[in-house]
């Protein structure tokens, strides 16, 4: 086994960079407390810089520094809405609209642990046809089937490097 140890000791990370995983990817790309706060208000249809600092409550300049973020990776992007005085609001992109999964999973978890303290959620999803709720879940590629939580497993791709392979070889021999 090799060690790659990616930060010298006693030094906070200022990036993920280097590290060949996709959560700690996305996390340098939103893993702060108030970039997912602006994609739930994003993908709820607000987008104007007033409507988007009133109902998070983020201070002036950290939400012009997460939009500024958010725009030059891509997650949203500036439109016009007014030309006199000039006013933009913010749109999420493709790939900005790819994150309602990593939201709805966020709040499932939240709900489901009480995360607020407040006892009940205050939102649901439901089919817009039948009113049900729904929940996420890991579909089969193939089938388009729902697969139970116990049957699901990691295993590494051929772009996995030693340190993925190691915790993934731990994970293995701790199931056994």
């Amino acid at each position: 086994m090799i060690e790659v140890n990616y930060w010298p000791s006693r030094m906070k990370p200022k990036s993920f960079a280097g590290m060949r995983c996709s959560i700690a990817g996305a996390l340098d790309l939103v893993g702060d407390r108030w970039t997912l706060l602006l994609v739930r208000d994003l993908l709820l249809g607000s987008g104007r810089y007033d409507d988007l600092r009133t109902s998070t409550g983020i201070p002036d300049a950290t939400l012009a520094a997460r939009l500024k973020h958010m725009a030059q990776h891509g997650v949203v992007e500036r439109a016009r809405y007014q030309d006199r005085p000039p006013r933009d609001e913010y749109r999420l992109t493709p790939k900005g609209l790819d994150l309602w999964k990593v939201s709805l999973a966020l709040r499932e978890w939240g709900d489901q642990w009480d995360a607020t303290g407040f006892g009940a959620p205050t939102v649901e999803t439901i089919d817009g046809e039948t009113g049900r709720p729904l929940r996420l879940a890991l579909v089969d590629s193939e089938t388009g089937m729902a697969v139970p939580d116990h049957r699901l497993r990691v295993r590494a791709t051929a772009y996995a490097d030693d340190i993925i392979r190691s915790l993934l070889d731990r994970s293995s021999r701790a199931s056994r």
